[in-house]
């Protein structure tokens, strides 16, 4: 038995700005790959690459998106919505790839760094931080919903940082001529997007891992269950996040003779349905309902 709603996926309902935001950091990260190659900044090449990297990350995303809106099937019965979580894993791991990378360039140029022109350095740094803001507008909203999107506004905020670091890379050259200011430039964004790559693959593997939610206390659920009338105990109860914006719960909820006798069992699942909606936000949920003693046919160790 159970109480359902729709499965339209968070993220889903981001796609247009998603694109708009890949043909954005395709652009920038094109004429930053040519501006590096020009001035001979390991710091703008290092942007380049994270901003490549994003664009890969948006793709991804938005084809994790576009599987996980295709519906339900027997063989696939929640559909393909855990592309989207497949997806924000792939841009978590791209993500750690490019600042290992970066770092291991930033060590190995430290010793010998190259001259660096600042005049194409400075304008294509320049570019991209703009350009890297409007993304970030375009995804502000989205990425408090999304893990997908999340990735991919956590990925345009180290590129804004990083433009913004290479700017400032491109300054102290021209006022001090230490060249070494990009390579140290470089490192920080490394830095800055090693612990981003993390905090989005511990959130991912929660979500495959099946975590309980964050923001969902189960002992504060069990006891606002045992609040319905009829109900005299909770058992096996479990909590999980299908794919972003779509969390889930299942339970065996054990209920009074009186309640089975008098054919209330509807009004018990619609009464638990709309509760946990509305206090938990938890609106897929799925109840056994079970008379008193029907555990002791069961297996030991529900929680």
């Amino acid at each position: 038995m159970g109480h359902e709603h729709g499965h339209g996926t968070a993220t889903g309902r981001h796609r247009r700005r998603l694109a708009v935001v890949l043909v954005l950091t395709l652009a920038v990260a094109g004429v930053q790959v040519v501006g590096g190659l020009v001035s001979g900044s390991l710091a703008l090449l290092a942007d380049a690459g994270h901003m490549l990297t994003d664009a890969t990350a948006v793709a991804i995303a938005l084809l994790g998106a576009r599987l996980a809106g295709r519906p339900a099937t027997n063989a696939r019965t929640y559909g393909l919505q855990r592309a989207e979580v497949l997806a924000a894993l792939a841009n978590a791991l791209l993500l750690g790839v490019v600042a290992v990378w970066v770092l291991v360039e930033a060590v190995r140029r430290w010793s010998d760094p190259p001259d660096v022109a600042t005049g194409p350095m400075l304008v294509v740094a320049l570019v991209g931080a703009a350009a890297n803001v409007v993304g970030l507008l375009l995804l502000r909203e989205g990425q408090r919903a999304s893990l997908n999107v999340r990735g991919a506004y956590l990925e345009v905020l180290g590129d804004l940082l990083g433009s913004v670091a290479v700017v400032v890379a491109g300054l102290v050259i021209v006022a001090t001529g230490w060249t070494r200011a990009d390579v140290v430039a470089s490192a920080a964004i490394g830095l800055f997007i090693l612990p981003r790559a993390w905090s989005l693959l511990r959130d991912v593997l929660d979500v495959l891992l099946e975590a309980t939610p964050r923001g969902i206390d189960l002992d504060e659920v069990r006891e606002h269950m045992r609040r319905v009338p009829g109900v005299v105990d909770v058992h096996d109860l479990h909590a999980w996040t299908i794919t972003s914006g779509v969390p889930a719960l299942s339970a065996h909820v054990v209920v009074d003779e009186e309640c089975l006798a008098r054919g209330r069992a509807g009004a018990v699942l619609d009464t638990l349905g709309d509760c946990l909606g509305d206090h938990f936000d938890t609106e897929h949920c799925t109840f056994q309902l079970e008379p008193v003693g029907h555990d002791a046919h069961e297996r030991a160790g529900h929680a």
